[in-house]
């Protein structure tokens, strides 16, 4: 089959990019939908016994997991069809022993250095979090910039022996969760006014303390990773429901730092709406947010911290509302004409009130690439799950709003079960955007620039907003790609009061500039973003990447404020200097 498709997308090469005629669109569709099926079976690789999995210093994900080989030469020919990049180089994966690492610029004291680590792997795996850029530098072989310790605490009083020495000798400390950061937000800072760095890791804090059967609750240390929380959940019947992309490799702590978003489309969309209180050590001492179902007592308590990004403190541990596991599911697929009919589809069924778990609208090229289209349409997948009650009518009402905006849909591919596993387009679609940054890891080596942004925008802008936004990328591909790019659109959360688009950038780099390349795309399209009045992130958080942006999105009395809780819990600076404020 292999030789089949590569035969298929080299005959077409040059007419591609010449533009388009019916057969070739033809060829890239059944080699694009081929390709999303290896990439939603595994590719056919046979699961075998390796042993204990280990995660990459450099990339993302575990060392040999991720697509098949199989997969990756189609995804590759698929590369070259589209972009033109025979005879580009793969850059050879880093090796650890190559890497050269300037030694810890001061000494710890025994106290601190009986849980800290110099060593050369723990130090390069907390050099940088997942974003393209990491991607880039790591395997350019650039870590000029390593904190010069690793601590693994095991206590706080570990954490607060390490914030009073970095107070002392004027260290920044970087909070470090699962390391899955794309804004730039667990990097060390590089500012010449700190001596060094220190990045404090908490996988040590990786218990479920407590659970409350009966108010739905839980008390969960901060950094436990997703897949081991639901497991420990699972006996109880109970689950966060809350499954953002990293899950695999990200921790409850920085959910809440990042004000992360989860599997809800609706109604539970982010980390604060299931935090129900939050224990942090500060500079300034302990905090604990009082546990309650409301509270109108003064700002939110527990909502502070979400966002916070390590700045104002080390969350440790929360407590989180639950939900029961599911036991009803429906779901369908619908195809519209248009992306834009599409989304008034999804104002009409988010205002009202049907709530689906999930309510996807993929553009056309995305549909295609996920392989749950063929390029002519854009795509809503639709679920609905409950606990106790059959999904059907809320599936049906939700589908009478789609065709009353032109959605197109199979009655016989609608489903609904008593089963917990999704088949069909939402089942593919899972599998592959589980998989997704696997491939991006690929990309990059190749020398492609790849990368996303995701906002959101009121529904009375969001036409102007999403043309506004496509302009700003194409003008960018003619300046710095010689035009070879493409710009694809999906909703991965839904309100009454507008959606959050989630844009995925693939692009054509010069040799060699590719880091250049990428930041003229961001500039171009998070200028857009901010000016036709968008946020520039909806749930990746701001970091450091993020922040020129965010500083014009907040506003000068707001900046007035954070600067002042800064100050007031962290006086030093020592938190995360240059996330959400620049270094004092």
């Amino acid at each position: 089959m292999l030789a089949a498709v590569g035969r298929v997308l080299s005959r077409h090469a040059d007419e591609w990019n010449a533009q388009r005629s019916g057969n070739v669109l033809a060829d890239l569709r059944a080699a694009t939908q081929a390709l999303a099926r290896m990439v939603g079976r595994g590719a056919g690789d046979a699961e075998e016994d390796r042993g204990p999995k280990v995660r990459k210093f450099w990339g993302w994900g575990y060392e040999g997991d991720g697509p098949g080989e199989l997969m990756v030469e189609v995804f590759l020919e698929l590369l070259k069809l589209r972009f033109g990049l025979e005879g580009y180089d793969e850059v050879p994966t880093p090796r650890i022993e190559d890497i050269e690492l300037r030694p810890p610029r001061f000494a710890l004291p025994d106290e601190l250095a009986a849980f800290c680590s110099d060593a050369k792997l723990d130090r390069a795996s907390h050099s940088y979090g997942k974003a393209f850029r990491d991607i880039v530098r790591a395997l350019q072989g650039q870590y000029d910039n390593p904190p010069d310790y690793v601590a693994y605490p095991e206590s706080e009083e570990h954490i607060l022996a390490l914030i009073r020495f970095c107070e002392s000798e004027n260290i920044g400390l970087t909070p470090y969760g699962g390391g899955s950061s794309v804004v730039g937000g667990v990097e060390p800072t590089r500012s010449a006014k700190y001596a060094g760095t220190i990045s404090l890791d908490m996988r040590n804090f990786d218990q479920v303390l407590e659970v409350d059967e009966t108010s739905r609750a839980a008390r969960v240390q901060a950094g436990i990773y997703g897949p081991a929380l639901e497991a420990a959940l699972k006996p109880y019947g109970l689950s966060p429901r809350f499954f953002p992309q990293s899950f695999e490799f990200s921790t409850l702590g920085g959910w809440i730092a990042t004000r992360a978003g989860g599997h809800y489309c609706t109604l539970y969309t982010h980390i604060e709406d299931i935090v129900q209180s939050v224990r942090v050590v500060t500079p300034k001492g302990v905090h604990e947010s009082r546990r309650l179902p409301a509270s109108g007592a003064g700002p939110s308590q527990e909502r502070l911290w979400c966002g916070s990004e390590g700045t104002l403190g080390i969350i440790t541990e929360a407590w989180i509302r639950l939900h029961a596991r599911p036991r009803f599911r429906s779901s369908a697929t619908v195809k519209f004409d248009d992306f834009l009919l599409g989304a008034q589809a999804v104002r009409a069924l988010s205002q009202g009130k049907l709530y689906p778990v999930n309510c996807r609208l993929v553009s056309r090229m995305e549909a295609m690439s996920m392989g749950i289209g063929d390029g002519r349409n854009a795509v809503l997948l639709l679920g609905f799950e409950s606990e106790q009650y059959p999904q059907k009518d809320a599936m049906e009402k939700a589908l009478r709003a789609c065709r009353e905006h032109g959605g197109r849909y199979n009655r016989r591919k609608v489903t609904h079960s008593e089963t917990r596993v999704r088949s069909g387009s939402a089942g593919s679609w899972r599998n592959n955007f589980i998989k997704a940054p696997y491939l991006r890891d690929i990309m990059a080596a190749k020398g492609m620039v790849t990368e996303t942004f995701e906002t959101a925008v009121t529904w009375d802008q969001f036409e102007r907003f999403h043309r506004s936004i496509l302009e700003a990328a194409k003008r960018a591909f003619d300046t710095h790609c010689r035009g070879r790019g493409i710009i694809t659109c999906r909703f991965t959360h839904i309100y009454p009061d507008g959606p959050a688009p989630y844009y995925t950038i693939v692009a054509w780099s010069e040799r060699g500039r590719q880091l250049e390349t990428w930041d003229a795309i961001k500039a171009s399209v998070s200028d857009a973003i901010i000016e036709h009045g968008g946020t520039i992130t909806h749930h990746h958080a701001v970091g450091r990447d993020h922040r020129p942006w965010y500083e014009r999105e907040r506003g000068e009395l707001f900046t007035t404020a954070l600067t002042g809780l800064k100050s007031s819990l962290d006086p030093e600076w020592v938190l995360n200097p240059g996330v959400l404020l620049e270094e004092r």
